[in-house]
C-alpha cells in the first residue's frame, strides 16, 4: 500500500511538470492540424460543402507539381549527401586525430547560431558581387548568379549540410562509441583490413543509428524553407520553389483550404517515410536477434 501511494504521488509530479507541455502542444499544435484537416475537405463562402475538390485542384496546379517536384528532388539530393558526409566526419572525429575534441565543437556550433544572420553571409557569399565571384573573376571565369539560375539548389543543398551536419554526426560519435573494441581487436587478429572492418563491424552496428540519422535528415529536409526563403525570397528560382514556399504563398493569398490541403499531404508524406523507415528497423532488429 505504501509502494502504491508513493508511485501515485511520483506520477502526480511527473503529470504537473508534463502538463504545461502538454497543453501547449494541444494548444498550438495538435488543435490548429486537426482545423487544417477539416479545411482541407470544406469549400464554399461558409466552408459548408465537404468535397475533394481542394486536393483535385492541387494536382492540377502547376505551382503545386513545381514545389512537389522540387521538394522530392531536394530530399534526394540532400540526404544521401548529408549522411555520407556525416557518416565520413565521425569517422574521422573518432579516430585519435589532433585537436579532436575542438573539431567536434566546431562541427555543432551551427545548431546553436540563429540561422537569420548565418545566412546573411551565404548570401553575401553566393551573391553577384560575392566573394565567390570575385575568386572566379580571378582565376579568368564569367561570374555566376548563383541564386537565379540552375546552381540555386546546389546552393541549398550546400546549406542544408552545413546547417544539419553537427547534429549527425553527434549521433554517429554516440553509436561508434557503443561498438566495443573487442570486435576489432579479433577482426585485426584474423588479418581483415580497413574496409573489411569498416563493412562488417562498424556499418553493421551503426545501423540503428543510422535509421535515426536517415530520420532526422529526411524530416529537417522539409524544413529547408527558412534558409531558402533568406537567400532567395518569396518567390526563388524555379529549381528551389518548395512546398513551404507553396504553402507561404497560399497563406499570403488567405486560400485557407489549399493551403490546409497541401499541408494535409505534406504530413501524411512524412508519416509514410517514417513508417517505411520504422518497418525497415523492425525487420532489420528481428534479423540481427
Amino acid at each position: 500500500m505504501k509502494m502504491w501511494r508513493s508511485a501515485q504521488k511520483e506520477i502526480g509530479i511527473a503529470v504537473c511538470f508534463l502538463a504545461p507541455s502538454a497543453v501547449g502542444f494541444f494548444l498550438f499544435y495538435v488543435i490548429p492540424f486537426g482545423q487544417s484537416i477539416l479545411y482541407s475537405f470544406q469549400s464554399g463562402p461558409d466552408r459548408e460543402i465537404w468535397t475533394f475538390a481542394n486536393y483535385e485542384a492541387l494536382f492540377r496546379s502547376a505551382s503545386f507539381l513545381k514545389a512537389a517536384g522540387n521538394t522530392l528532388r531536394f530530399t534526394a539530393m540532400g540526404v544521401p549527401l548529408l549522411i555520407v558526409a556525416s557518416l565520413g566526419t565521425a569517422l574521422f572525429l573518432h579516430s585519435r586525430v589532433f585537436f579532436r575534441k575542438w573539431l567536434r565543437t566546431a562541427f555543432v556550433l551551427p545548431l546553436v547560431v540563429p540561422v537569420a544572420s548565418i545566412v546573411q553571409v551565404w548570401q553575401i557569399f553566393f551573391d553577384w558581387n560575392g566573394a565567390l565571384n570575385v575568386v572566379l573573376e580571378r582565376f579568368g571565369m564569367s561570374r555566376i548568379d548563383w541564386m537565379r539560375s540552375d546552381w540555386a539548389i546546389a546552393v541549398v543543398v550546400l546549406i542544408y549540410i552545413w546547417k544539419n551536419i553537427g547534429y549527425n554526426v553527434v549521433l554517429f560519435l554516440a553509436g561508434l562509441q557503443n561498438i566495443p573494441d573487442q570486435y576489432y581487436e579479433i577482426a585485426d587478429l584474423e588479418g581483415a583490413g580497413r574496409l573489411r572492418k569498416l563493412c562488417s563491424i562498424t556499418l553493421i552496428y551503426l545501423l540503428p543509428s543510422m535509421f535515426l540519422v536517415i530520420l532526422m535528415s529526411i524530416l529537417n529536409s522539409f524544413k529547408v524553407f527558412r534558409e531558402t526563403y533568406l537567400v532567395a525570397g518569396d518567390y526563388p528560382h524555379d529549381s528551389i520553389y518548395m512546398l513551404q514556399h507553396y504553402i507561404n504563398n497560399m497563406f499570403a493569398s488567405l486560400e485557407v483550404e489549399k493551403l490546409s490541403a497541401a499541408a494535409c499531404l505534406m504530413a501524411l508524406c512524412i508519416l509514410v517515410l517514417v513508417f517505411a523507415l520504422h518497418r525497415v528497423e523492425r525487420s532489420f532488429r528481428s534479423f540481427m536477434e
